[in-house]
């Protein structure tokens, strides 16, 4: 991580939920700040960036269904 040295045997923080979903979400839009970037790589592991991303993508597929749905209802 830039401007921080870390000594042997310690480990990076690790990083919330929300966190997660909000890198995530700015992937899904395409919006972040390259710290941010570096941030997420050393704190987030694949396994909660993979879980947190089909839920994303689930929840988004699930909700224009239901849109399309309600607008094909209402015609």
């Amino acid at each position: 991580m830039e401007g921080r040295d870390e000594q042997p045997g310690e480990t990076a923080p690790r990083s919330s939920f929300v966190a997660t979903v909000i890198a995530v979400l700015s992937a899904f839009i395409g919006i972040r700040k390259r710290k941010d970037y570096h941030r997420d790589a050393v704190q987030l592991k694949p396994l909660q960036v993979i879980v947190v991303g089909v839920m994303c993508a689930a929840l988004l597929l699930l909700t224009v269904i239901m849109v399309v749905k309600l607008l094909i209802a209402n015609m």
